[in-house]
């Protein structure tokens, strides 16, 4: 694929400093660009780095600078780059069909346009929607439904009545619908199963990354809802509600019953607890722990969590902590010695 400069532009709405008809092969970062490729700054600041690279041309912010070669100007460099480079990746679907390797159940319904590899299996009632990728080893319960486009990486588990929609990517080993965490303890303290017998519906536009479990509900659904994104190695409890656009990061955990809501971000390792309600745009810092409901656009941090501001100012007072304590000591001490019973005796010696 070869696009000029101008073309790019528009795509992504900025602006042509320099030659427009240029001609773009490809794309690559400062380091690794060649001649043919357009490259990408994100601050300003780090313009000069620029000069050492072999690209063509650039993605940089809007600033009032001089370039050595053609750059596209946009608001969001970041946003505009992975624009271009999706362009660049795109190709047409190109259905391979059914593996003669593949299992296949009674009443399955399978267009022409899918791809389906080896040692698939796909159990009774399983309704697959056109251009659907489906690599090997992949498990597919009974009546689960796949929307449109989506794609299952190899060894991904989906369990049966599982719901999943348009432009779905889940990444290998990943199960969903696997059984919630629930029991009941009887009278010997032993543990005694709740069945877990509700669903899990994922929305469109959802990609949900390696090694990830997404519990299927005690009754009802657990919801993924459009355009999460969902990082490596996360585990979401039964009936948990992730709203629109939300962002998990690695290794979060969300107990049951919980939900967020639209546009949530939780960095690597938070821990959300059960039947919890964080609002709209809340943001949560690495390894935070939360432990109550958060009002939208909440921005905390700690163990348990708190505001984020506070968290700063603790943290940056626990690195002083043994000098206060070494100053306390020596404080007590003084008061010690300036107390009455130290002043009388300091008379009768006198």
């Amino acid at each position: 694929m070869i696009k000029t400069l101008a073309e790019l532009a528009h795509l992504v709405g900025g602006e042509v400093v320099g030659d427009g008809t240029t001609a773009i092969a490809g794309v690559s970062d400062l380091s690794s660009a060649v001649a043919g490729q357009l490259t990408f700054l994100t601050h300003e600041k780090n313009i000069t780095q620029l000069d050492g690279s072999q690209a063509t041309a650039a993605v940089v912010p809007r600033c009032q600078r001089e370039f050595s070669r053609p750059v596209i100007q946009v608001e969001d460099p970041n946003l505009a780059f992975a624009l271009i480079h999706n362009l660049f990746l795109a190709k047409p679907f190109a259905a391979g069909g059914i593996d003669p390797r593949a299992v296949i159940g009674p009443g399955c319904q399978i267009p022409s346009e899918v791809t389906i590899g080896p040692s698939v299996v796909l159990g009774a009632g399983v309704v697959v929607g056109q251009r659907v990728i489906i690599e090997p080893g992949v498990v597919v319960g009974d009546d689960v439904r796949l929307g449109d486009d989506t794609t299952l990486k190899a060894n991904v588990t989906v369990a049966e009545r599982s719901c999943i929609g348009c432009r779905v990517t889940i990444h290998a080993g990943t199960v969903i619908g696997s059984d919630g965490f629930g029991f009941a303890i009887d009278g010997q303290g032993r543990h005694v199963k709740r069945p877990q017998v509700g669903t899990v519906r994922i929305d469109d536009d959802v990609e949900i990354g390696a090694n990830v479990c997404v519990d299927r509900a005690t009754f009802g659904q657990t919801w993924v809802k459009r355009g999460v994104k969902i990082d490596n190695l996360v585990q979401i409890a039964h009936n948990v509600v992730i709203g629109e656009d939300s962002i998990v990061v690695a290794q979060v955990g969300i107990s049951g019953s919980t939900t967020l809501g639209r546009g949530v971000v939780l960095g690597g390792q938070v821990g959300v607890g059960g039947h919890l309600s964080l609002g709209d745009r809340v943001m949560a810092a690495a390894k935070t722990g939360i432990h109550a409901d958060l009002p939208a656009k909440a921005v905390v941090s700690g163990f348990p969590a708190i505001a984020h501001p506070l968290w700063l100012r603790i943290s940056s007072l626990l690195v002083k902590l043994p000098e206060l304590f070494k100053d306390v000591r020596a404080m007590k001490k003084q008061l010690a010695d300036l107390s009455p019973s130290s002043t009388a005796t300091s008379r009768r010696l006198g």
